[in-house]
C-alpha cells in the first residue's frame, strides 16, 4: 500500500544522465530511493552506462519506475552508440509509405524495451508552419496537418502496438512560434478557430486513435485562456476544459520539462508543479524540486485545491499504465550484447528505406538526373564546408572516373580561386553543401561565405547541387535556382550522403517532396519524380534478404582460411544481388610480409584496399575478347559459325581455315593449349638470341617488357605466325570430346576486332563498355594512367624477366605483345569489373543503355555443345556437369563466368540474380602455389553467398 507522500511521489519523473560521475549518480539514486519516485527521463549518456544506472535505480525502487527517453529520432538522440533514425521533417518529405514510419516505431520499442525504457516522449505533431520557429523546426513533419497526422499516426501505433508508451507532442501545437520555450513563454495569437481548424487536428485524430500519452506545452494561448503569461501546462481550461472534456483524452498527460524559461521565469519550482496538478496534469516531467514539489501538492490537498482522490485515480493511471508496459514482471536490463543487440541491421535497413524514399529533387533541368552517358561527362564533386573527402564523394566515385575538390569559406580567397579556375576543365560539377546546424537561430550551419561560393558555383550552369541540411536553407542560399539540378535530403549524415550519391547516378529513384514551403519557388509538395537506371546500388544485406552477420562470418571463414594458409597475400571480395552490392571487403596485405630475397624489388606490403587493381590474367577473356565479339554479333559484322579464314585471311592456306568459330570459342576446335612463346626467346645458356630483346628502348625495340628489357617491333609478328602454323591436337575417336582449354585464339581476336570495326581493340572496349558502364580502371598497361601504389603486384618472374611483375601483365605472351592481348592484360578494380558482369546479368543492359541485345548475350552464355560434354559457352566458363570446383556447387545451369591465373574469378548467376568478383594476386611471390584452387577460395566464397540466401534473416 502506498502512503500518500508515495502516490504523489508516482506522478513525478526527474531528469537522469548517465554520462556524469559517480557523486552525481548517488544524489539521483538518493532521490529516487528516498522519495519513492514514479519515473526518471533519461538523458545524455551511453547504452551500457544507461542500463547500469537504471538498474541501479530500479533495485532501490519498491515499485518499478516507468523509464521515459525524449527520442524523437531514436535512441541515438540522447545516447551514444545508438541507432539514429531521420528527423521528422526528413520523413515528411516522403510521399506516402507510412509503412515505414510504422517499422520505425515498432523499431523504436524493441530497441526501448532492450534497454529498459517504457516511454518515448513522440511523435512531434506540431504543425510546422513557420519557417523561423526556432525549436520545432525540423523536428515537425511539416506543415500540411494531414501528413503530420498521418505520419504521426503510424509512428505512434508502430511504437504502442509494441508496448512502447508515446506521449504525442506538444499539445495544443508548438508549430507557429517564433520563441523556444526552453528560454522564454512563447505566444500564440490565433483565434480558436484557427487553433481547431489547423493546430488542434492533429491531436483531436491521434487522441481518437488511442494515444496513450499527451505532452502538454508552455504556450501561452489566450484564445484558449486570456490569463497574462499563464502556460498551457498550469491552465485547468486547456488540461481540463479542452484535453479531457473537449477531446475526450483519458490516457497519461505529461508536462513538458518542467525546467524550462518559458515556465519558469514566472513561476518557481515546487510552485508550477502543484499548479500543474491543480489544473489536471498527471505527471510532471523533469521536475527540480522533488522536496518542494511534494510540499507544495500536499499543501494544496489540505487547502482543498486537490482533493486526495483524484491523486489516487492519477497514480491508479500511472501504476496500470506501468503494469500495460511490463512492469509487474519487471527484470534488470542484462548487459550482455546490449550494444550489439540495440545495433541491428534491420535498423540500418529500416534507416536506409526511410532516407531514400524522402530523397526530393527540386529542380532538373533537362532531366538531367539521373545522369545518364557517362562517357560524355567530365566530373568533379565540390564538397562545401568539407575539409575532408565526404561519405557523398566517395561513393560517387564508385559510379566513374570523378575528381574531387573540397572548399570551406576559411580558404583564402586565392587559393578558392585557383581551385574555381581548375573546375573550368569538367562539364559537370556534383557540389555537395554540407551545413553543420540544422537550427535557423545558428543560420543552418552556414560559414560566411558558403552562400556566396553556393552562388557561384551555381551560376556556372553546370552544377547540381545538393544541400545536406534544413530545407528551409535553401531560402538562404541566393542564385541556387541557377543549379541544373538541385537534391535536397533534409539532413547531413553519411547515409544520406552516401545515398543522394546513388540518386544523382541512377542506382534508386527520388519520390520525395517537400514537407514545408521554403520560399515562393519552392513550395510545399513540391518534387520531382526521377527512377532507377538499374546502376548497382549499394546496400546491406538484409535489403535483399539475408542475414549480414552470417554471410560476413561464412565469407570471412573460407578467405582467412586462405590467407593462414598464404594461399594469396591478400584480395578484393565483391558480392551483388539483385543489382544491389551487398558485400565488399578488402582483406589481407598486397605483399606478404617475408621479403623475396630480393632487395632491388623489396617492397613493402600495405593493407589491400577496394579500389586496388589487379591483373585480371583470362578474366581478360570475358571482359575484352567476349563482348567485343558480342557487340560485332549484334552489328552483324561477325558470324559464330563462320570459319576462321572467314575473318583472318591469311588463314585461308593455314590448317585452320576451315575452323568454325564456335567451336573455337567452345575450345574444341583441337587448337592448342597454349604456346610458350618466350620460351623461343632464349639460347640454352638463357642469354636472350639476337635480335630479340635490347636493354634500351629504340625505335627497333620499342615494347617494353620490363624497365630495362624491350622487345624487338617484328617479334610480335613472329608471334602471330607461329600461332597460325601450329599443328592441331590429334583428332579424337568418335564420342570422344575434343575439348582442350585454349589461350591461342584469344591472342587473335584484337586483330579482328580492328579489321571488322576500324578502330584499335581497347578504344573499342572503352568507348563501347568501360567508359559509358563507368568502368574507367578497367585498362591495358595500368601504369601509362595509375600510379604503382594503386596496382597490385604479381609474381617475381625468375626465369624470363628477372624482376618483380607490377603494372605489367603477368602472362608471358601478353607482355611480349606490348601487354595487350585478347586473353590477358586486362587490369582493374573489383568494383569496375562487377559493372560489366551486372550488365551481363541485365541481359545487355545497364545504367539507361542497352549495350548488347538480350540474344547475342543468351547465345554466348548457354551450353552450346552439352551433348559432348562440352561445359562451355562461348567465350564463357559455365558449371560442369558433375561439381569439380570450376564454379560453386549450388550454381544454376544458367550462370557463367571465367577464373584468372593469378588468381581472379567473376561468376554471374540469372537465376538468382547474383553477381561476384574475387581478385587476387595468389602468385605472389611465385606461380608455384597453387593453394587457392586446392582448397577451392573461390567457387567456395561464392557458395557462401548462396548458403547464406537459403538461410534468409
Amino acid at each position: 500500500m502506498l502512503t500518500p507522500d508515495e502516490r504523489i511521489a508516482q506522478l513525478i519523473m526527474v531528469a537522469g544522465y548517465s554520462n556524469r560521475n559517480g557523486a552525481y549518480e548517488d544524489s539521483l539514486a538518493t532521490l529516487v530511493r528516498v522519495h519513492r519516485l514514479g519515473g526518471v527521463v533519461m538523458f545524455q549518456g551511453g547504452p551500457v552506462r544507461h542500463a547500469k544506472l537504471v538498474n541501479r535505480l530500479q533495485a532501490l525502487s519498491a515499485v518499478p519506475l516507468l523509464i521515459a527517453i525524449d527520442g524523437e529520432w531514436g535512441l541515438g538522440m540522447r545516447l551514444d552508440s545508438t541507432v539514429r533514425f531521420p528527423y521528422q521533417m526528413t520523413l515528411g518529405g516522403m510521399a506516402g509509405q507510412d509503412d515505414l514510419i510504422y517499422q520505425m516505431g515498432a523499431d523504436m520499442a524493441r530497441q526501448c524495451k532492450r534497454l529498459g525504457i517504457h516511454i518515448n516522449f513522440a511523435p512531434v505533431v506540431d504543425v510546422n508552419n513557420n519557417p523561423n520557429n526556432p525549436v520545432i523546426n525540423f523536428r515537425a513533419f511539416g506543415e500540411d496537418k494531414y501528413a503530420v497526422t498521418r505520419k504521426g499516426l503510424a509512428y505512434m501505433r508502430g511504437m504502442q502496438d509494441n508496448r512502447l508508451m508515446t506521449s504525442i507532442k506538444h499539445f495544443p501545437g508548438h508549430g507557429d512560434t517564433g520563441v523556444d520555450s526552453h528560454y522564454d513563454l512563447p505566444v500564440i495569437a490565433k483565434s480558436r478557430a484557427q487553433l481547431d481548424s489547423l493546430e488542434l487536428y492533429p491531436f483531436r485524430e491521434l487522441i481518437n486513435a488511442g494515444a496513450a500519452g499527451v505532452m502538454v506545452s508552455h504556450l501561452s494561448i489566450p484564445a484558449l485562456d486570456s490569463a497574462r503569461n499563464f502556460p498551457a501546462t498550469l491552465s485547468s481550461k486547456i488540461l481540463t476544459n479542452l484535453l479531457r472534456d473537449e477531446l475526450g483524452f483519458q490516457g497519461l498527460t505529461f508536462s513538458d520539462a518542467m525546467n524550462m524559461k518559458g515556465l519558469t521565469k514566472f513561476y518557481p519550482a515546487g510552485v508550477s508543479d502543484r499548479m500543474a496538478v491543480e489544473a489536471g496534469m498527471d505527471v510532471l516531467e523533469f521536475t527540480e524540486d522533488v522536496p518542494r514539489a511534494i510540499a507544495e501538492i500536499k499543501q494544496a490537498i489540505t487547502e482543498g485545491r486537490i482533493t486526495q482522490a483524484s491523486i489516487n485515480a492519477r497514480c491508479m493511471k500511472v501504476l496500470l499504465a506501468k503494469a500495460w508496459v511490463g512492469l509487474d514482471a519487471y527484470k534488470p536490463t542484462v548487459l550482455d550484447n546490449l550494444v550489439a543487440d540495440l545495433n541491428q541491421p534491420q535498423s540500418e535497413l529500416i534507416n536506409r528505406k526511410l532516407i531514400e524514399a524522402s530523397l526530393t529533387v527540386l529542380k532538373n533541368d533537362g532531366n538531367l538526373l539521373p545522369l545518364r552517358n557517362l562517357d560524355s561527362l567530365r566530373i568533379a564533386t565540390v564538397a562545401l564546408e568539407a575539409p575532408t573527402p565526404t561519405a557523398f564523394q566517395q561513393m560517387a566515385g564508385n559510379y566513374t572516373q570523378i575528381d574531387h575538390f573540397n572548399l570551406t569559406s576559411a580558404m583564402a580567397d586565392t587559393t578558392l580561386a585557383r581551385i574555381q579556375a581548375q573546375l573550368a576543365n569538367y562539364n559537370l560539377l556534383l557540389v555537395d553543401v554540407h551545413l553543420s546546424n540544422i537550427r535557423p537561430g545558428a543560420r543552418y550551419g552556414m560559414q560566411a561565405k558558403t552562400a556566396a561560393l553556393v552562388q557561384q558555383l551555381a551560376a556556372t550552369d553546370k552544377a547540381v547541387i545538393t544541400v545536406f541540411g534544413n530545407a528551409y536553407a535553401i531560402d538562404k542560399l541566393p542564385g541556387i535556382d541557377r543549379a541544373r539540378a538541385l537534391v535536397m535530403p533534409y539532413q547531413l549524415t553519411p547515409m544520406t550522403e552516401e545515398l543522394s550519391a546513388q540518386l544523382i547516378f541512377g542506382a534508386i529513384g527520388a519520390s520525395g517532396r517537400l514537407p514545408v514551403t521554403v520560399n515562393s519557388q519552392y513550395k510545399l509538395g513540391a518534387g520531382i519524380t526521377t527512377f532507377s537506371l538499374g546502376r548497382l546500388k549499394y546496400t546491406i544485406p538484409e535489403e535483399v534478404g539475408i542475414s549480414s552477420a552470417y554471410l560476413a562470418q561464412q565469407v570471412d571463414s573460407v578467405v582467412n582460411a586462405g590467407l593462414q594458409a598464404k594461399a594469396y597475400p591478400g584480395c578484393v571480395v565483391q558480392m551483388a544481388k539483385d543489382g544491389k552490392v551487398i558485400y565488399r571487403k578488402a582483406y589481407g596485405q598486397t605483399v606478404f610480409a617475408e621479403p623475396l630475397g630480393q632487395p632491388a624489388v623489396a617492397i613493402t606490403p600495405r593493407p589491400v584496399r577496394l579500389d586496388d587493381l589487379y591483373d585480371m590474367a583470362s578474366v581478360t577473356k570475358i571482359s575484352t575478347s567476349t563482348p567485343a565479339l558480342m557487340r560485332l554479333v549484334d552489328l552483324g559484322l561477325f558470324d559464330v559459325d563462320a570459319t576462321m579464314s572467314a575473318y583472318l585471311p591469311g588463314y585461308k592456306r593455314s590448317n585452320k581455315a576451315n575452323l568454325v568459330w564456335r567451336d573455337v570459342l567452345t575450345h574444341q576446335a583441337r587448337l592448342r593449349a597454349w604456346i610458350p612463346f618466350w620460351r623461343e626467346t632464349k639460347n640454352e645458356d638463357g642469354s636472350f638470341k639476337p635480335k630479340t630483346f635490347s636493354n634500351v628502348r629504340s625505335r627497333r625495340y620499342p615494347i617494353e617488357v620490363t624497365d630495362s628489357l624491350f622487345l624487338h617491333r617484328s617479334y610480335p609478328d613472329r608471334i602471330f605466325e607461329e600461332i597460325k602454323d601450329s599443328p592441331l591436337n590429334e583428332k579424337k575417336a568418335a564420342g570422344e570430346s575434343e575439348y582442350v582449354y585454349s589461350d591461342l585464339s584469344f591472342y587473335l581476336y584484337p586483330q579482328i576486332v580492328k579489321r571488322l570495326a576500324g578502330e584499335d581493340f581497347e578504344e573499342f572496349l572503352k568507348k563501347t563498355f568501360y567508359r559509358p558502364l563507368g568502368a574507367t580502371t578497367l585498362t591495358y598497361k595500368p601504369r601509362l594512367s595509375y600510379p604503382l601504389n594503386r596496382i597490385v603486384p604479381t609474381e617475381y618472374d625468375s626465369l624470363f624477366r628477372k624482376t618483380l611483375i607490377w603494372g605489367r601483365v603477368h602472362d608471358e605472351g601478353a607482355a611480349m605483345l606490348d601487354g595487350l592481348s585478347g586473353h590477358a592484360g586486362l587490369f582493374g578494380s573489383a568494383n569496375d569489373l562487377m559493372k560489366l558482369m551486372e550488365m551481363y546479368r541485365q541481359r545487355g543492359s545497364y545504367g539507361g543503355r542497352q549495350y548488347l541485345s538480350p540474344a547475342v548475350l543468351t547465345e554466348f552464355t548457354r551450353y552450346q555443345f552439352p551433348e559432348l560434354g562440352n561445359r562451355r559457352g562461348l567465350g564463357f566458363e559455365k558449371p560442369a556437369y558433375k561439381y569439380n570446383a570450376n564454379a560453386p556447387r549450388s550454381a544454376s545451369a544458367s550462370s557463367f563466368g571465367h577464373s584468372g591465373f593469378t588468381g581472379t574469378f567473376t561468376w554471374v548467376d540469372p537465376a538468382y540474380n547474383l553477381t561476384y568478383v574475387f581478385l587476387s594476386n595468389r602468385v605472389y611471390p611465385t606461380r608455384e602455389n597453387n593453394k587457392i584452387s586446392s582448397m577451392n577460395i573461390r567457387t567456395n566464397v561464392m557458395e557462401a553467398l548462396y548458403k547464406a540466401m537459403k538461410r534468409g534473416i
